[in-house]
């Protein structure tokens, strides 16, 4: 009797399963006409905010290159060329658009992807300026300029150091200089020093007092601890800033 009984309620348990499952496919066709059309409108929504952003950027791409051109030109790069291209492509987070930086360092050069054409110190000024057009300041950033002085001196070296502080306002700049006319504008000096007498090679950065860091303006103008006129140079440079 027990295996019986056991045999009439495996039958209503499939039973049961079966009712739910007439009752699933009856509304499939249902379910399946809502999702398609969620997924339309999703689509659509997609596009429309694919397509803003791309005029955003159409509308902004060649005002951002004349504006980072003319800041290349006060960074020793009067004669670089910068152009902002857009193409099409999958839309994705940050929209329907690849777009690439071309530039042309010098004359009579054909433009190429910034990534490939750029030296170091190109690519850093480039960057610097850049960022003196679209950046916000915030003191949670921290902008690191490395070979930002290679090619350049004189009164460029000095342009190069005057934006550099400017970006230094309202946020955290590092930057690793041979010049002293820029090395004179920051507001804090560090001194790295590589020892190689030891394995492996070690370096050591020391942060330098007001007296170190003439000392360290005059050996970077190339003059002797005791020149005179190299310390007053120094000095004058540290006062300007």
């Amino acid at each position: 009797m027990r295996k019986h009984g056991g045999s009439i309620q495996a039958v209503l348990d499939h039973g049961a399963r079966a009712r739910a499952r007439r009752d699933e496919l009856a509304g499939a066709e249902v379910a399946l006409a809502q999702t398609e059309k969620r997924l339309r409108e999703a689509r659509a929504a997609l596009q429309e905010h694919v397509q803003a952003i791309s005029l955003a950027r159409s509308s902004a791409a060649p005002r951002l290159a004349l504006a980072v051109r003319e800041q290349l030109a006060t960074l020793a790069m009067a004669d670089a060329t910068f152009d902002v291209v857009l193409a099409a492509r999958e839309p994705g987070p940050s929209g329907g658009d690849s777009v690439e930086f071309l530039i042309a360092p010098n004359p009579g050069v054909p433009a190429g992807p910034l990534r490939e054409i750029a030296s170091g110190g190109e690519l850093s000024r480039i960057m610097l300026a850049i960022m003196s057009v679209v950046s916000a300041p915030s003191i949670d950033s921290t902008l690191v300029f490395d070979e930002v002085d290679a090619g350049i001196g004189g009164h460029t070296a000095r342009a190069v150091g005057a934006r550099l502080r400017e970006l230094g306002e309202g946020r955290q700049v590092l930057c690793i200089t041979h010049l002293p006319q820029i090395a004179s504008l920051g507001d804090r000096h560090f001194t790295i020093v590589k020892d190689t007498s030891v394995e492996p090679t070690r370096a050591t950065v020391v942060e330098l007092g007001e007296g170190e860091v003439v000392s360290e303006l005059v050996r970077m103008l190339g003059a002797e601890e005791a020149d005179v006129a190299a310390r007053r140079h120094a000095r004058d440079l540290r006062r300007a800033a």
